[in-house]
């Protein structure tokens, strides 16, 4: 039984920390906007994450020259160019003065006319051509492949999947647990991605860490008589709805491509039940390895082992999600 508590502790620390050294990764955010004919205003917003001896350089074409110095601080920043041509099949490079710090890059670039580009770079691309037509195809690629990015990163949101497994036990019962989650936050997720209901951030990743406590604290109390262990789909669903708008405050962060939204909306969801899937697959793959190598569990079924660690990992996910929502709660007034 030793043997057994340890590696559920074990096995559940693995997960753990890939989920913990994870971090919410926002994109350098660039926007190109025509003012006056082939006159254009380029704002671009740089993730905290960026040293501030770091920050990027946006440079136009040879064919554009600056009319007016760089403005603003280490966050924010802004330059007007006017330009030859109307930077079709031109291209914009991004600079950084010391390294690459392996962040996706996200472009927006509208015409006078009205047209309007977007793009997602992946870390590795500093240069963009831009097109003369935005293609449908390449948006829904690169918003599933921000979606799968995004999940992957939100330590949050995975910490929260990981005691639904451990709550729903069997097979059956996970795949109905994590649908439901999955349709509940794939709904506030389109409301507030399009600006039909508007919540503000900080509560509500204050109130996404705060039910990871709650079900944290249903592991631990082990009493199977409650609602939360005999309908995990109530508590999946219901706090699925809280992390819809935590996936959506980072949606609006890098914006929807205004003539591509149907597509970015719903690849971006895509993208995230990709890398949900992805993940509860590593999941429940890292135990059956455990059946496999350690003797102690050979002759145990999943719902067994997942039973063993409950309650300890209760007490370790309760104790760093009250961290977080401290820390969180606190930033209110920072």
């Amino acid at each position: 039984m030793k043997r057994l508590l340890l590696f559920g502790i074990a096995a559940f620390l693995i997960l753990s920390s890939f989920v913990v050294l994870a971090h919410d990764t926002r994109p350098l955010y660039i926007e190109i906007n025509e003012q006056d004919r082939n006159v254009f205003s380029v704002m671009w917003k740089v993730p905290i994450t960026v040293a501030a001896t770091n920050v990027p350089d946006v440079n136009l074409p040879d064919t554009c020259q600056a009319v007016a110095p760089i403005t603003g601080g280490k966050t924010t920043r802004q330059q007007m160019f006017r330009c030859e041509t109307d930077m079709s099949n031109e291209s914009i490079a991004i600079h950084y003065p010391r390294y690459n710090p392996s962040i996706s890059s996200l472009i927006h670039f509208a015409r006078l006319s009205g047209e309007k580009y977007s793009v997602v770079l992946s870390p590795e691309k500093t240069v963009w051509q831009i097109p003369e037509k935005e293609q449908t195809w390449k948006v829904a690629k690169e918003y599933m492949a921000l979606g799968i990015k995004h999940i992957l990163e939100g330590y949050d949101h995975l910490l929260f999947i990981i005691c639904l497994v451990l709550l729903a036990g069997t097979f059956k019962r996970i795949l109905i647990t994590v649908t439901g989650f999955t349709i509940a936050h794939s709904i506030t997720l389109a409301l507030a991605a399009l600006g039909l209901v508007k919540v503000a951030v900080p509560p509500v990743e204050a109130s996404i860490a705060l039910s990871i406590v709650f079900v944290a604290m249903e592991l631990a109390r082990d009493k199977r008589y409650t609602l939360t262990w005999r309908y995990p789909i109530a508590v999946s669903s219901t706090f699925g709805l809280l992390h819809g708008f935590g996936f959506a405050a980072v949606l609006t962060d890098i914006g929807l491509p205004q003539t591509e939204i149907p597509a970015a909306l719903l690849f971006f969801n895509v993208g995230v039940e990709i890398g949900q899937i992805l993940f509860v697959v590593a999941a429940i793959a890292l135990f059956f390895a455990g059946k496999t190598f350690v003797k102690t569990l050979r002759d145990m079924s999943f719902s067994e082992i997942l039973q063993s660690i409950q309650r300890p990992a209760g007490y370790l996910v309760g104790v760093l999600a009250m961290f977080w929502t401290l820390d969180r709660v606190a930033g209110f007034w920072i």
